[in-house]
């Protein structure tokens, strides 16, 4: 046997044995429960977003085989980078966005990867997590959020509302290759992925081709997203395929509030990193504590900002059923005038002035005479007071005195504005859910990666060699890869027979010679290059492979 087959040998009789496949003679047994190190590593090849949910050393895994990816690497020869090493490194990460924006969409059909059921994946992660703590935590077993979710109906908002019963989709995360590959479905035009794929995409993008050390790129997984947080600057989160800056996050548009709404309304379930991770259920963290704790310093400086009228005027873009409260006072031909501040909001939809900073008048300059009263509207506050009461101080949200001192000017007989010295100071300071929970987490050491931007990708993958013994997610990024040059060969052939629905599903009419002949009439040609092997699924969906 080789030494990675020896890994999934079984420490008692009531377990099972795998042998090699590098003969012709292996043999592979399935047992009625798998061990927890084969279906972990069996996981590697699916990656379903059940899968990483239970086993989050994929999380990462996913992000090295992409790193290692030849495709990712060729990028570099692509003359929209040309001379990015003369850019700072937010304009290099703006030039990796349009490049993502240009190539890849973001997908959401269910259908892709075909169906399974409640009860079947409930039953193969119960050695993991109990029923209870899956049903909370995943869209696909009921979870809904809080009341947010509630509000937009979180399963139909999906499409998990057409599935009946404990029909759910297989919800699968794709490699770079798998992405690239959804040009070859009817209807897409360009590369495609969900959320996972995007995130982990993103994060070995940064730092092949942005030249972003791994120390600084976070991930954060949440029931029904995943992102990044890049520790650069004031910070900068990646959401799909764009770029959430610190001034971004508080402007008050609405792209900006679906890219709130995870840390929001979720509790963050992973945060990963090159140093390990930490995970909302599992006690042990193997993430550098020191990492950890500057990432949740520079987290919580990302998401809190002092009151000023920038901020303030934000929030009412935000916040627009609160405008009815304001009316703003502009000169006209040496006369007052006053306007609802909803109308002032209305304009600016089509102009490339706005309400919340210097370009304001130039706003109102614009606005038609007749929208104008002549005299103040009863019962709504002076929006330019405020303006005077920003001159030469801010709010710190964290002092008691200050939030005091703006519930004062902001009283007045409009009902709306009750809750508005609240609501403020949730627009300005988002406390997040984070997975690490004083008491129930530890901190155990882990293997460093120790993989640095200036390494070309031949020194990574010997990197990546050398300690997959010791580094869990390091040798899963083999297995993500399917490299059967590098792999034992049984959990990939286990993930192949037991979960790609999706070809079950699409065949199931076919007579055996119907079945042989659409094969056979594939495209002689595989989705990965070299030793690589696509999964059944990714043959099936994409239309083309080059056998054995």
């Amino acid at each position: 046997m080789t030494e990675t087959s020896e890994r999934f040998m079984a420490t008692t009789p009531t377990e099972y044995r795998i042998t090699t496949m590098t003969s012709t003679t292996a043999d592979i047994v399935h047992p009625p429960i798998a061990s927890a190190a084969l279906e972990k590593y069996s996981s590697a090849a699916t990656l379903s977003d059940m899968e990483i949910f239970i086993f989050p050393e994929l999380l990462y895994a996913l992000v090295l085989a992409n790193i290692t990816s030849p495709r990712l690497w060729r990028w570099r020869e692509d003359p929209w980078f040309a001379n990015l090493h003369k850019l700072s490194p937010y304009r290099r990460m703006l030039r990796l966005k349009q490049y993502i924006i240009d190539n890849y969409e973001f997908n959401l059909d269910l259908d892709t990867w075909g169906l399974t059921t409640q009860e079947t994946e409930l039953t193969r992660f119960e050695p993991w997590m109990s029923r209870d703590i899956i049903g909370q935590s995943n869209a696909l077993f009921g979870y809904e959020g809080d009341k947010y979710y509630f509000d937009i109906d979180i399963r139909r908002h999906f499409g998990l509302d057409k599935y009946q019963g404990n029909i759910i989709p297989y919800w699968k995360t794709e490699t770079l290759e798998a992405m690239d590959a959804f040009r070859h479905k009817p209807q897409y035009a360009r590369g495609a992925g969900e959320c996972v794929s995007l995130s982990t995409l993103y994060a070995a993008a940064l730092f092949v081709i942005c030249g972003v050390p791994l120390d600084d790129i976070f991930l954060l997984a949440t029931p029904l997203h995943s992102q990044n947080f890049i520790d650069i600057g004031d910070g900068v989160l990646t959401n799909n395929r764009r770029l959430v800056t610190k001034n971004m996050w508080f402007n008050g548009t609405e792209q900006s509030a679906k890219a709130q709404r995870a840390l929001r309304h979720e509790q963050v379930t992973i945060v990963g990193h090159h140093s390990g991770f930490v995970h909302c259920v599992y006690p042990e963290a193997t993430i550098n504590p020191a990492a950890y704790e500057h990432f949740s310093r520079a987290i919580h400086s990302y998401l809190s900002t002092n009151i000023n009228m920038e901020i303030m005027a934000n929030f009412l873009r935000d916040e627009s059923v609160m405008q009815k409260c304001f009316q703003i006072q502009h000169e006209r031909h040496g006369k007052q005038r006053y306007l609802p501040v909803e109308r002032l909001y209305a304009y600016e939809h089509n102009s490339p002035y706005k309400v919340s900073d210097s370009t304001r008048e130039k706003l109102l300059n614009e606005i038609d005479e007749d929208e104008f009263f002549s005299e103040p509207m009863e019962g709504r506050l002076l929006l330019n007071r405020f303006d005077e009461f920003f001159k030469n101080r801010q709010i710190d949200v964290s002092s008691p005195a200050d939030i005091e001192k703006l519930a004062n000017e902001l009283k007045s007989d409009c009902s709306l504005t009750k809750n508005a010295v609240s609501r403020l100071v949730a627009f300005a300071k988002l406390e997040p859910r984070m997975p690490y929970r004083e008491g129930h987490t530890k901190f155990v050491p882990a293997q460093a990666l120790d993989l640095t931007p200036e390494m070309n990708r031949e020194e990574i993958i010997a990197r990546l060699e050398s300690i997959r013994g010791s580094h869990v997610s390091a040798d899963l990024s083999f297995y993500a890869a399917r490299d059967f040059a590098r792999i034992d060969w049984n959990p990939v052939v286990k993930a192949a027979m037991e979960r790609n629905p999706v070809c079950i599903h699409d065949t199931e009419t076919l007579s055996d010679h119907e079945l042989i002949e659409r094969i056979a009439a594939l495209p002689n040609e595989s989705i990965y290059d070299g030793t690589r092997v696509a999964q059944p699924d990714e043959v099936w969906n994409y239309g083309r492979g080059d056998g054995f």
